[in-house]
């Protein structure tokens, strides 16, 4: 386990805003304490989940039959390069 910082309470009352972005800024939790008894633990907000992409959501979907390599249709079938 990470060692805590530790801080009282009125020190967090003042400096609040300052100890939630360190918190949040560095991951590590912060002990609050008052009279040197650990009154409130402030630990990071958990991290949101991430959607799946929908990048590469078919890629189990396909099945390849036949030569991906070679062209549809022979050349004699172009009517481009006839002309």
């Amino acid at each position: 386990m990470e060692t805590n910082d530790v801080i009282s309470i009125s020190q967090f009352k003042a400096t609040c805003l300052a100890v939630l972005d360190k918190v949040n800024r560095t991951g590590r939790p912060v002990l609050v304490t008052r009279h040197g008894k650990p009154i409130a633990m402030i630990d990071p907000a958990p991290l949101p989940d991430r959607k799946e992409s929908w990048l590469g959501s078919y890629r189990s979907k396909g099945k390849i039959v036949g030569d991906i390599v070679s062209p549809a249709s022979g050349e004699n079938e172009w009517g481009v390069l006839n002309e």
